[in-house]
């Protein structure tokens, strides 16, 4: 079958942007713009100070023995120009970074950077070459050459690297440039935008903050770790750092206050679902409010949409230079208005570093007579004005906003000792917020098993966001087939409440707070909000809850305060000098279980 049915629209490979790599955007921006500000992470840095540091810097390498092709890890704490210049230096280089969180796992980040089979590293400390070596040469990217290896949750319990290309990653970014603010009143991006940057850099949404800024002469701004995990605090530093540019998923941009959203003119949500009640209160006359799709896998952004009030929330039409096709099982073209699998072409397409994985993921589709494409494994419904999000066909989830492959999280929750079967599900908390939970049968029901040291164990191999507590059953929902049945597995988990019994109004109240939002028990007043699995869309829920009696408590309060008899101190000496009393503080309906 041919593509001779697929509306044109979503078929634009050949409209691809011109050649060039991610240093020749640097370049161009810095000649045309060399005394507007690069970077203001407390202090200016222009465009012309920024070249000269990341030739500087490019030269070092260099000398270290760095070759056009070699890969370099970057593990460097967020929030500093350093981390910046590190990066665009590799790419000057001629180099491909492999970026690694700073606060995941040792375990994680030598796996990633064994895998990503990286030359030298960034660290806070400065470079260090793994095997120093003469003979480095002076080139500069070339369009088939790596720009970034990013590494994704994989289906197997093994992370995935993902290798994206000079010629995708340019184009990405001039392909986005069509997009955002063309036709605004106040202007298309320029020098006088201030970007965010609040993204860990070893996740490729990352890649649009940074290139939104250096691709139009704006300021990269970029937040510190704390303040972002802080979330409604956030709101209050967007106003003093001038804000005008925010990418980000829609929960965080929902926990902000609408002041704080006053200055910004473009707002772009993506990596999860974005609500219809969203849209309606921030996307304005005055703010273009955008909603991006794309695995990483496709380098960054596949899709986008203008969101407008009263038009439902789609992930629209593809970049220019992406294909976009909507299959059946059969992998023929569906009929506008059908559901099917969104297949993936054209100028974004990356590579997977192992090969087996690569030729699986990113075979050829005879049918339409592609040689490479990517299954993106979402079923999305095709109308003539975009695609519309239905769900996932395979275990992928999301949970906050990152994409997680149930399978390595099972992975390690199987791995664990006594464990006899395992699951691990995704379940809603009464705050809305989703939460990854393992449940296990024990093989020897007598040894028991050391909630605590399996925390520890999971936290020493994956991410924060990937661990999930931990309930164990006798035996686990078994269907016919053989398989654990998820929709059988309890939730909330049985004997989930307030345990504590000798806790104070104050404390009991924030108790059952912790439990609604948590799902989790609370044992005592040292009971620790973050060690009992919480997030910072978890905190700011729920100090958002408690500024509905104490409007003054702040996310940080939280933050400096995580256990539960310092917090309700805390809350009591704020609401006490602010005049509020707590005796009628809204008690939390009970969860039945």
């Amino acid at each position: 079958m041919s593509l001779h049915n697929v509306p044109r629209q979503f078929l634009r490979a050949a409209e691809a942007p011109a050649k060039r790599t991610l240093y020749d955007i640097l370049a161009s921006t810095a000649a045309e713009n060399p005394e507007a500000a690069a970077i203001d992470d407390g202090e200016i840095l222009t465009y012309a100070e920024l070249m000269d540091e990341v030739h500087a810097l490019a030269s070092e390498l260099h000398a270290n023995g760095i070759r056009r092709g070699d890969r370099i890890g970057i593990r460097m704490t967020s929030g500093s120009r350093d981390l910046y210049i590190a990066i665009l230096a590799t790419i000057a280089a001629g180099a491909a970074y492999v970026p690694v969180d700073a606060d995941d796992p040792e375990e994680r980040a030598e796996m990633v950077f064994s895998e990503g089979k990286i030359n030298g590293v960034f660290t806070d400390e400065g470079f260090r070459m793994l095997a120093p070596r003469a003979g480095g040469d002076k080139h500069r990217p070339q369009l088939a050459d790596t720009a970034w290896i990013i590494f994704t949750s994989g289906s197997t319990g093994k992370p995935k690297g993902v290798a994206v290309s000079h010629r995708s990653a340019a184009a990405f970014v001039d392909a986005e440039a069509q997009l955002f603010l063309v036709n605004s009143p106040g202007g298309p991006l320029g020098p006088e935008d201030r970007v965010l940057a609040g993204l860990s850099v070893a996740f490729d949404a990352s890649c649009e903050e940074m290139w939104l800024a250096w691709r139009h002469g704006a300021c990269l701004v970029p937040a510190p770790r704390s303040l972002v995990r802080s979330g409604m605090d956030l709101g209050p530093w967007l106003i003093r750092r001038d804000i005008t540019v925010v990418s980000t998923v829609p929960t965080l941009a929902g926990l902000w206050p609408a002041e704080a959203l006053d200055n910004i003119r473009l707002l772009i949500v993506g990596g999860e679902a974005c609500s219809q009640e969203l849209v309606e209160r921030l996307a304005t006359e005055d703010r273009e409010m955008w909603n991006t799709y794309g695995p990483t896998e496709a380098t960054v952004v596949a899709s986008a949409t203008q969101l407008r009030p009263d038009r439902p929330v789609g992930i629209g039409l593809p970049l220019a230079g992406w294909d976009l096709l909507v299959v059946d099982e059969q992998e023929r073209p569906v009929e506008v208005g059908q559901v099917g699998e969104l297949v993936i072409g054209g100028v974004g397409l990356a590579r997977y570093l192992d090969p087996e994985k690569d030729a699986e993921k990113y075979a050829p589709m005879p049918t339409v007579g592609w040689p490479r494409a990517y299954r993106s494994g979402d079923h999305v419904r095709l109308e003539e004005d975009g695609l519309y999000f239905i769900g996932r066909v395979d275990d992928q989830v999301k949970i906050g906003g990152r994409r997680i492959e149930l399978g390595e999280v099972e992975a390690n929750v199987a791995a664990l000792p006594n464990v006899y079967n395992s699951a691990v599900a995704v379940q809603k908390t009464g705050a809305n917020q989703s939460v990854l939970v393992g449940y296990v049968s024990l093989d020897d029901p007598e040894a028991g098993f050391d909630h605590q040291a399996a925390h520890e164990r999971l936290a020493e191999t994956m991410p924060a966001a990937l661990v999930p507590r931990i309930c164990v059953m006798e035996e686990l929902p078994i269907r016919t087939s053989g398989k654990v049945d998820k929709k059988a597995l309890p939730w909330p988990l049985p004997g989930v409440g307030v345990e504590a019994t000798d806790l104070n109004p104050t404390e009991t109240w924030l108790a059952e707070l912790w439990v609604d939002v948590l799902g989790t028990s609370v044992a005592d007043a040292d009971a620790d909000f973050f060690t009992l699995g919480g997030t910072s869309l978890a905190a700011a829920t729920l100090v958002g809850r408690i500024r509905q009696q104490v409007p003054t408590v702040a996310v940080r309060d939280l933050y400096d305060h995580p256990r539960l008899g310092s917090l309700a101190e805390a809350v009591e000496s704020i609401a006490e000098k602010s005049g509020v009393s707590l005796s009628d503080a809204t008690p939390v309906e009970p969860r039945e279980v």
